[in-house]
């Protein structure tokens, strides 16, 4: 069976639910932090369009990685514990396959 095609389980979709959002609130609240910190910095109109590049950048890249389509949630879950945002334990509840996929993903 392809990764595309696995079924997820009420029980599941809660528990990705429940990781997915926390993982995605982390990295929003980092940004935040960053932003603070760049903002609290600008000097002149050269940091003014760096930090709205920097803000693009950003953009493209969150809203490009969290996508919650069960057809490619366990590429995203590796992707979101490889950079740190999502400990495999807080996936605990999925299946032992996924959970299996999703830890053999995020190590490459």
């Amino acid at each position: 069976m392809r990764v595309s095609e696995i079924e997820w389980s009420t029980a599941e979709k809660k528990v990705a639910q429940a990781a997915f959002e926390k993982a995605y609130k982390r990295e929003i609240d980092a940004l935040i932090e960053d932003v603070r910190a760049k903002a609290s910095a600008i000097a002149g109109l050269d940091d003014v369009w760096r930090l709205h590049d920097f803000l693009s950048a950003k953009r493209h890249e969150i809203d490009g990685k969290y996508d919650y389509r069960y057809s490619v949630l366990i590429f995203v879950f590796a992707g979101l514990v490889k950079e740190g945002w999502l400990q495999l334990d807080e996936l605990e509840g999925l299946d032992h396959g996924k959970l299996t996929k999703i830890a053999a993903l995020a190590r490459m």
